[in-house]
């Protein structure tokens, strides 16, 4: 026995040394295919953890003793559905580093320039059942890194808790999706107060749209230093996620500060001025037709080194439009930097880090900035300088028809030198050839389109530019009619407007003036379709107008009518006039339209006048205002649930009805009686018959105070005058509140929440019960029965116990007598190992390990707690499991 507790330490100290330094990871899946039974498919789920390189317990100790326990868990409720053991894919454990060698100009200590993560890498298969909520994964690891971490408050016990999502059928109805996963670039090191950008990107299997953004990284779930992998007993039955705590001014959607952002999936900015590490979280979600399927999570902590870079930015190349001053600055300083020298490119140079310079001339010019920095590190950067004011290069476009060629002509503007070489790209993606280097040129495109124009032009002093035009050429002239269709009077002339470019023809040639022309003169005296004609080089467009031909028009305004009051009504006359005026008895203004909207206050006769061209007609309507019924409702105090109430109402009109009904008394009067489970809005609809049918309403809300919950606690066991802090713990209740605790013996006090009850006489048992009011006088109760027992505080344990589910003696527990808090209650088994384990008052083993019953058996048991008066209570034993 002795030597099993030895080879038990010293596991334990095995694993507490491997047990952090773990530096982020992710967790993923892959749908490999459906599985073998109907409805499921088979996925293969890989876990891929970070640690830091050389941490306690060796290069690549740590990552080879891992053993992923997978828990899978329904997302609805996150409750657990199955669990999955990963295996280890790699043999050698593959590093993530820099090497300070490899660049010579980055300055600051060795351990500052130095960065390592090792990468472990772990999966398996599984076939899961299609559900509608889907799947959430969940793998849980004790600890993170905490020392040096300056944007989360992570402590030496803080964890990791990695985790993805299966979308089910509720989201992702038809399909399957195979997370995305994010690629390994990652930097393992940057410098503070320097530019950078890093590569958080992922690919996807299945084509989906991408997203990225920062988020929360999560807290270990459970887990210790003598436990570091808390799934290795099985994943919990239930799962949360606790976002780790971020140090101001950082947070979960800004964990390198306000000025770093990420844009698909690359992170650029200017890292922190504070050395150290920081966690990061990247969410990328994956869209697909339009509908976010899936977020996917990896966490990583990234090296922000005392360090610089004397790399130096000369910036992107220039040119000048007005004048040839220039202003030129390294983009990238860095203090060790201690000299500089720029060549312009025009025999002259300066020493000065932002020099200013004017060229003598045009031209382009190759400038060169040399940096020198302390400890003889030398670096370089160059740039061109364009100095060509006014050279602008454009182009002019001369036809449209796809039957001719287009004419293209260079309109390039130089104020220095002339423009000598050009070259055209016509943009058209069916053959190579349509190019010219011509000043001038013209091309005949295939079909009718849209085609990108390019013209790169230079002049005599060495200045090149593009520019692009779009052009449009058609099968047919582009051409527009006004209208298609319209009404004249037999005596009246009509102007016809056609608008487009060629050469134009109307037919028939009947009562018609210029029918050559875009805009000719007609007057038939039938109805009459004219036809236009257009010829733009060859491409044809055709159109037509029809001119109706009346020899008279009639109006009628529509029948007298009622409306109700206040309202705005729209008159309907049926002519086929093409002009309308109104006039009003009241004097209202009316518009000059067809349909024109008025507003009657008083019976008012509305008269039209109805004309096309010269032909004229007159009627009139008469409007009559009715009033609006009328409906009002009063107000009800709050009722408790399971209360009713008296609704009342007043009502001016024929009929009136009441919604909803279904939880209404006598809902054919003004006065129901209400006995809504919920708060509910009663609405009462007033209606009439006298000329005014819309509807009135007003509503009564009747506000249901929910129903108050209460719990005093679990029954306990206490020993003579031993302090016991009771406690209401209540839901639905506002904090102005009442509790009344019964009886009051003992108590000091019985109208708080949390009274504590000293029992100094003999009695065995007490039941206290306590009662919760609200303002409103709803209230809840429940009793809680306190057993006192005349010892000193203790720990008392069954000898044995019989799991059989029959509902006695199922459970092995402590029985915790004066005791306040557990520190631990653990069971082994014969061979030592540890298969229970808890903390919990009230808490004890069912007889089952990792989900199988163990066998009738003398099991070993150890337990300590804490008494109230602070002393420190421990007992060690054995017990019998009895099948």
């Amino acid at each position: 026995m002795k030597q099993f507790l030895l080879v038990f330490l010293l596991s334990i100290s095995s694993l507490l040394a491997n047990a952090t330094h773990i530096a982020g990871g992710e967790l993923f899946y892959e749908r490999i295919g459906p599985g073998a039974t109907a409805n499921t498919d088979r996925y293969k789920i890989t876990m891929r953890l970070f640690r830091q390189c050389a941490s306690t317990g060796g290069t690549g100790a740590q990552l080879t003793i891992e053993t992923p326990l997978i828990g899978i868990y329904n997302t609805s409720g996150l409750n657990l559905s199955t669990q999955l053991q990963l295996i280890r894919e790699f043999t050698t454990v593959p590093t993530l580093s820099n090497d300070p060698a490899a660049n010579p100009c980055l300055t600051g200590s060795t351990a500052e320039i130095t960065s390592c993560y090792e990468i472990g890498r772990w999966s398996a298969e599984i076939e899961l059942p299609r559900t509608a909520s889907g799947y959430t994964l969940v793998w849980t690891r004790y600890t993170r890194r905490a020392a040096g971490v300056q944007n989360v408050n992570i402590g030496a016990s803080t964890g990791a808790a990695f985790s993805t999502q299966i979308p089910g059928t509720n989201v992702l109805p038809n399909g399957f999706n195979s997370s995305a996963q994010f690629i390994i670039r990652d930097t393992a090191l940057i410098c503070k107060e320097s530019n950078f950008t890093l590569d958080y990107s992922a690919t996807d299997l299945d084509g989906d749209s991408l997203v990225y953004k920062f988020g929360e990284a999560y807290e270990g779930i459970g887990g210790s230093s003598s436990n570091p992998d808390p799934f290795s007993a099985g994943p919990p039955a239930t799962i949360f996620f606790v976002p780790l705590s971020y140090n101001a001014p950082y947070s979960s959607t800004n964990p390198l500060g306000n000025s770093v952002n990420i844009n698909t999936g690359i992170l650029t900015g200017t890292s922190p001025a504070t050395p150290g590490y920081y966690v990061i979280c990247v969410i990328v979600e994956e869209w697909r037709n339009g509908e976010r399927i899936n977020s996917h999570r990896k966490d990583f902590v990234l090296k922000v080194g005392n360090c610089s870079t004397v790399k130096p930015d000369a910036g992107p190349d220039d040119k000048t439009c007005n004048g040839f001053d220039f202003m030129f600055e390294n983009q990238s300083p860095n203090p060790s930097i201690i000299s500089y020298n720029w060549n312009f490119g025009d025999g002259n140079s300066s020493t000065s880090p932002n020099p200013p310079h004017t060229y003598a001339d045009t031209g382009r010019y190759l400038v060169k900035l040399k940096v020198i920095a302390t400890g003889g590190c030398q670096d370089s950067a160059t740039k061109f300088v364009y100095v060509f004011p006014g050279f602008t290069p454009s182009i002019t476009v001369i036809g449209s028809c796809v039957q001719q060629p287009i004419q293209f002509r260079d309109a390039t503007i130089t104020a220095y030198g002339f423009v000598n070489s050009w070259k055209w790209d016509f943009g058209d993606l069916t053959t190579l050839a349509d190019t010219a280097r011509s000043k001038d040129t013209a091309w005949k495109y295939p079909t009718g389109a849209d085609y990108v124009v390019r013209l790169t032009s230079t002049n005599s002093k060495g200045c090149e530019d593009t520019v692009s035009k779009t052009i449009t050429v058609r099968n047919q002239p582009l051409l527009n009619l006004p209208f298609k269709d319209t009404l004249i009077c037999s005596i009246d002339t009509l102007p016809l407007i056609a608008n487009s470019i060629g050469a134009f023809s109307w037919t028939p040639n009947y009562n018609i003036i210029n029918p050559n022309t875009s805009n000719p003169l007609v007057y038939p005296k039938v109805t009459t379709s004219y036809v236009i004609t257009v010829n733009d080089q060859g491409c044809i467009s055709k159109d037509s107008i029809t001119v109706n031909v009346l020899d008279f028009i009639r109006v009628d305004a529509g029948l007298d009518s009622a409306i109700c009051q206040t309202d705005t009504f729209r008159l309907h006359p049926i002519s086929q006039a093409l002009s309308y005026i109104w006039t009003a008895t009241t004097g209202e203004v009316v518009a000059a339209t067809k349909y024109p909207l008025v507003r009657p206050l008083i019976l008012t006769k509305y008269y039209v006048t109805a004309n096309l061209g010269k032909c004229q007609d007159r009627d009139s309507v008469s409007i009559r205002p009715v009033p609006y019924p009328q409906v009002s409702a009063t107000n009800v105090s709050p009722i408790c649930f399971g209360g009713k109430v008296q609704l009342n109402a007043n009502v001016v009109g024929s009929n009136f009805f009441w919604q909803p009904t279904t939880s209404l008394l006598n809902p054919t009067t003004l006065n129901p009686i209400a006995g809504p489970s919920k708060t509910t809005s009663y609405v009462i609809t007033a209606t009439d018959t006298i000329g005014c049918p819309k509807p009135v309403k007003d509503t009564i809300v009747v506000e249901v105070v929910p129903i108050v919950t209460v719990n005093a606690g679990r029954d306990t066991s206490i020993v003579r005058n031993q302090p016991l802090q009771l406690f209401a713990a209540t839901s639905n209740i506002p904090t102005n509140s009442s509790f009344k605790w019964i009886p009051t013996t003992w108590l000091n006090n019985d109208t708080l929440r949390n009274p504590v009850a000293t029992i100094n006489s003999t009695i065995d048992i007490i039941k206290y019960k306590v009662r919760v009011t609200r303002p409103e006088g709803c209230f809840g109760e429940d009793e809680i029965v306190v057993r006192v027992f005349s010892t000193d505080p203790d720990i008392f344990m069954p000898t044995a116990f019989t799991p059989n589910n029959d509902g006695k003696n199922d459970i092995l527990k402590p029985i915790a007598v004066g005791i306040t808090r557990l520190d631990y209650f653990r069971i082994y088994n014969r061979w030592g190992q540890l298969i229970y384990e808890t903390r919990e008052l009230e808490s004890g083993w069912d007889g089952n390990f990792n989900g199988s019953p163990q066998a009738s058996g003398t099991f070993v048991f150890v337990v300590q707690g804490i008494d109230y008066t602070g002393k420190v209570i421990f007992k060690k034993g054995t017990c019998v499991l009895i099948r």
